[in-house]
């Protein structure tokens, strides 16, 4: 008889979109649904990205450079140049998506049994990428009593041992929206020299910081070999299907490597390069006005959470995410219970369970992530959809 891999009965399936069936099912039934379970954002994609790629006018769709147009990487160079990254384009790969800039990281840097050490709860997919690439995720619990700050050194001096490769941070983070703060980076830093680690800086979201500013990895200071930057126009540009992100680095070894997963994959997309490459022209205060959307949103749904009974959400001070603990016994049943029992005025939420974003069995299981994506009339809708559910929910804890 025939099987798979160990590699793909390991690979985990998204808890981001495990619950879509029984979304699709609600919205067959008659009810609206509101999506504040992924990441996608509502911000129109800017028309002068969209019309560079209606506008483009070859005749052959060629391969690019396996490391992306030098065109697009030396714009490039002038983006990172504005938010105080200093590279080169020859220090900047282009991927498919941040999605592959994080596989390549893994790949160029651990062998297959070697572990990386991620702040939980995390991005879920750093999972996959782990299972992928032969690695093993260790981690390392932030709470949602303290807005799920950095954990102390001694928790990551706690966990680090010989096959100990690597740090990953998400910052502004992806599930909690924490921004990490610039002391917070000097303790990784701190800790990177000290047993010789990799800090893999996941910054997708680097843009949308309200409470403070964004501190890059690549703003630290004689680190430039430890440091590799996983980046992405998916939700800078809200242009998740363009599927174009950057891996940066100074570590000359890191892109020799990276360089090799690249031309193996031959090419990153042709048209996205172009959207992105047309995205670095936009005004300079482009980023103002979705940043006080983002922001207006988060105020609102925080304000709402924290005055159910029950209910604890952290103020994010970056990303487009909040962590919410309510008083439920399972985050897991709540959610699919939302979809397939509940509506309120033939209306329902989709959120997404927490569970799916720690590694440690057991946690997150009173918490739901939820993604401020929707414009602040449906954000309101959806607050009072989920108060009058968490009033119904048969199985509420005290």
């Amino acid at each position: 008889m025939l099987s798979i891999s160990n590699r793909g009965k390991d690979m985990p399936a998204s808890p981001i979109r495990k619950l879509v069936p029984f979304a699709e099912a609600a919205k067959k039934r008659g009810t609206k649904v509101y999506h504040l379970n992924i990441g996608q954002p509502d911000i129109e994609t800017p028309k002068m990205v969209l019309d560079a790629v209606r506008n483009s006018d070859f005749k052959v769709l060629e391969y690019s450079h396996s490391a992306g147009n030098e065109s697009y990487r030396r714009k490039l160079v002038g983006y990172y140049e504005s938010v105080g990254i200093h590279v080169n384009h020859q220090q900047i790969i282009i991927t498919t998506g941040g999605s592959e800039a994080i596989l390549f990281g893994f790949m160029a840097c651990l062998d297959a049994g070697d572990e990386v050490i991620i702040p939980e709860p995390f991005y879920a997919n750093y999972n996959g990428f782990a299972v992928a690439a032969g690695v093993k995720v260790v981690p390392i619990t932030s709470q949602i009593e303290n807005g799920f700050a950095l954990p102390p050194i001694e928790a990551f001096e706690a966990k680090i041992t010989a096959k100990t490769k690597a740090i990953v941070i998400c910052n502004p983070n992806n599930p909690t929206g924490y921004l990490y703060s610039a002391q917070e980076m000097e303790q990784l830093k701190a800790i990177i020299l000290k047993h010789n680690l990799y800090l893999f800086s996941d910054e997708a979201y680097r843009e949308f910081c309200y409470d403070g500013v964004n501190t890059s990895a690549m703003h630290l200071q004689g680190v430039d070999d430890h440091v590799v930057i996983m980046d992405t126009i998916s939700k800078r540009y809200s242009a998740c299907g363009g599927r174009i992100g950057a891996l940066i680095t100074k570590n000359q070894a890191v892109l020799d490597a990276a360089m090799k997963f690249a031309q193996a994959r031959l090419s990153p997309p042709s048209f996205a390069q172009i959207a992105g490459e047309a995205a670095i022209d936009l005004p300079t205060n482009y980023f103002d006005t979705t940043k006080a959307e983002y922001k207006s949103r988060r105020d609102i749904i925080v304000q709402r959470l924290n005055a159910m009974d029950g209910v604890f959400c952290p103020n994010p001070g970056g990303a487009f995410y909040a962590i919410a603990k309510l008083p439920i016994d399972d985050a897991d049943m709540f959610c699919q219970w939302l979809l397939e029992e509940f509506s309120y005025n033939q209306v329902t939420v989709m959120l997404a369970p927490a569970t799916g974003f720690y590694s440690t069995p057991g946690l997150g299981k009173q918490e739901v992530r939820l993604a401020y994506v929707l414009n602040k009339t449906d954000i309101d809708a959806a607050m009072d959809c989920l108060e009058a559910a968490l009033k119904a929910y048969p199985r509420k804890t005290n």
